[in-house]
């Protein structure tokens, strides 16, 4: 397919001749007719092409197509499953169900998590098998020697009760070291949200200066093609997940010093 005319969109004619070229191959996969029309007659492609074309162009799809903005916020607002004012609040079997319905990825980020195992006993084994099957398991915990936990003490009063339940939680889940399929490791990050995903849902505790994770709200999202609520969460844990570091180095550090 060659580079598309001038008409295409007001936007789409300032195209340069390599991102015509990638448009190209956006319109490999599509019907010809669809993408004549897109080119000839300025017709809106669906949503989700759009935003791949766009993302393939390396240009907002707003600049592309204009009238796709203006109707963002009600295809956003279904990413937002549910909202619980509180933690506890969630529905306990939820978060099993997310756990054992996951395929692909699950990935843990908090200081402690320590509600997860204590609330549902079996998650443990549970993170084991999912491992085992193939579903990439990570799990991000706080360091329990990091300033940044003793301040989340502080900030709740809780002291150094925060970095006893951070050290209790590695004990819950540290059966899990070592298992094929498991990542595991610790991290010295400001925490602004709790972040716990299955493949395309995600529970989402938001943390509150002073309150505790339990009276915290929680958003449960679902992925949407074409938004991005669900992927800033996302990209959020992998800027943290890419400074932490695996338990197991801490634990060698601790023997080699012992």
């Amino acid at each position: 397919m060659s580079s598309p005319p001038a008409h295409y969109s007001p936007a789409v004619g300032q195209l340069d001749g390599a991102q015509g070229q990638a448009l190209g191959r956006v319109g490999e996969g599509q019907d010809p007719k669809s993408v004549e029309r897109w080119i000839t007659k300025n017709r809106t492609p669906r949503r989700a092409t759009a935003f791949k074309t766009a993302k393939l162009l390396g240009m907002p799809v707003s600049w592309l197509w204009p009238e796709l903005d203006g109707d963002t916020a009600p295809v956003t607002k279904s990413e937002v499953v549910a909202f619980y004012p509180h933690r506890s609040q969630t529905p306990k079997r939820l978060w099993l169900d997310l756990l054992t319905a996951a395929e692909e990825e699950i990935s843990l980020l908090a200081y402690a998590s320590l509600f997860l195992p204590e609330e549902n006993p079996e998650a443990i084994a549970v993170l084991r098998r999912k491992a085992e099957a193939g579903v990439k398991v990570r799990i991000v915990l706080g360091d329990p020697d990091s300033p940044e936990v003793a301040l989340r003490g502080v900030e709740e009063q809780l002291y150094d009760a925060i970095p006893a339940r951070v050290r209790m939680a590695i004990a819950y889940y540290r059966p899990l070291v070592g298992v094929p399929g498991v990542r595991f490791h610790l991290h010295r990050t400001t925490l602004y949200n709790s972040i716990f995903r299955f493949d395309d849902e995600m529970l989402i505790n938001q943390h509150i200066y002073g309150v505790y994770g339990y009276m915290a709200p929680i958003l449960h999202l679902r992925r949407i093609e074409g938004c991005d609520l669900f992927d800033t969460y996302a990209n959020s844990f992998e800027r943290v997940w890419a400074v932490s570091y695996p338990i197991e180095q801490i634990t060698a550090d601790q023997e080699n010093h012992g």
